[in-house]
């Protein structure tokens, strides 16, 4: 399974497509809140082998910030400890990007995954497409 910086429309298109089954299909998210107009200021990560996308995340920059949006992780991976790197790829991608801190909204379920990637919960519960989530961060200086 590889973990590449998604750079052509086939690979973005792939992207696209996981985030449509993970949040449009599986979690009711509708198309005005996915496809927020961000996607052309992202860096597009995507997971999958010769045969099928698998994960994917987008870096969105903020200045000296990164945040993290879309994680995704098909079903079929989920488990595999696939969505832990991608993180990491994102993660080291930021790193060397000079970014000082990396941010993100967490989904309530996950703070757990995303505390053990080091980012630390920070204010209160808050809705995002009718799911609950934290805001996180993570120095990386």
């Amino acid at each position: 399974m590889k973990i590449t910086i998604a750079t052509t429309p086939e690979d973005r298109a792939a992207c696209y497509a996981v985030r449509e089954a993970v949040f449009m299909g599986e979690q009711g998210v509708s198309d005005a809140e996915e496809w927020d107009g961000l996607d052309d200021a992202c860096t597009h990560f995507l997971a999958g082998d010769a045969i099928d996308p698998a994960g994917c995340a987008r870096l969105l920059p903020k200045g000296d910030v990164a945040k993290v949006q879309r994680v995704a992780v098909m079903p079929t991976h989920r488990g595999t400890g696939l969505g832990r790197r991608i993180m990491l790829a994102v993660l080291d991608h930021a790193h060397e990007a000079g970014f000082a801190q990396v941010i993100l909204d967490s989904q309530t379920h996950a703070v757990a995954f995303y505390e053990q990637l080091g980012f630390i919960a920070h204010g209160p519960e808050f809705d995002d497409a009718g799911i609950p989530h934290r805001s996180m961060r993570l120095s990386l200086t």
